[in-house]
């Protein structure tokens, strides 16, 4: 089986549990950096997660454990290897001098 570690940053494996659109849980979460009813972004021990939908709300919470589980409807998950707003900026400024 692949080790699922990203970097060895706390050693937590990531999963991602997804019930008909309706709830997940999460694990292997390091930070959540921005919610809202429509959007939720966190870093996790595989990168960078978006989660869009609507009426998404945070049910529990856990950053100790490395865990969150969220409800509403969910419409996409997408993962970016950007880790940090700093690393995300250069990266946006470095296309835009090329």
């Amino acid at each position: 089986m692949e080790d699922l570690n990203h970097g060895g940053k706390t050693g937590r494996a990531h999963k991602v549990i997804l019930m008909g659109r309706k709830t997940c849980g999460l694990n292997g979460i390091v930070d959540v950096l921005a919610f809202d009813v429509n959007e939720m972004i966190m870093e996790t021990e595989q990168g960078m997660l978006m989660i869009k939908g609507s009426e998404l709300h945070v049910t529990r919470l856990s950053l100790e454990k490395g865990e969150v589980d969220l409800e509403g409807k969910i419409d996409s998950l997408s993962y970016s290897e950007i880790t940090t707003p700093a690393a995300k900026a250069e990266s946006f400024f470095g296309k835009l001098f090329r």
